[in-house]
């Protein structure tokens, strides 16, 4: 059994009911359940756009030309490195 939280909201009147018609057309058993629908689907949506990026092709290929034109890293790049294996960024 997943465990559940609550969350208390006040909204308007008319945001209420529109939700409620909305959820009642798309043949959901509760208000509920078209929330956490939206929260599902909107959570999702904005966590994809804040943990990747699209780029060009031609700036990804600069990018990797950089990247095999550089130097090895420095003592601070790798100490940086370990700093956020260490946080779990990495």
């Amino acid at each position: 059994m997943a465990t559940t939280t609550r969350i208390d909201m006040r909204i308007d009147k008319s945001v209420k009911a529109a939700a409620e018609k909305a959820a009642a057309l798309k043949g959901m058993k509760s208000l509920t359940e078209y929330v956490v629908r939206l929260i599902e689907k909107d959570a999702e949506s904005v966590i994809r756009q804040h943990e990747s990026i699209t780029i060009k092709d031609d700036v990804f290929d600069r990018f990797i030309a950089a990247c095999d034109a550089a130097d090895a890293p420095n003592k601070k790049l790798r100490e940086a490195m370990e700093f956020a294996k260490d946080q779990g960024i990495l």
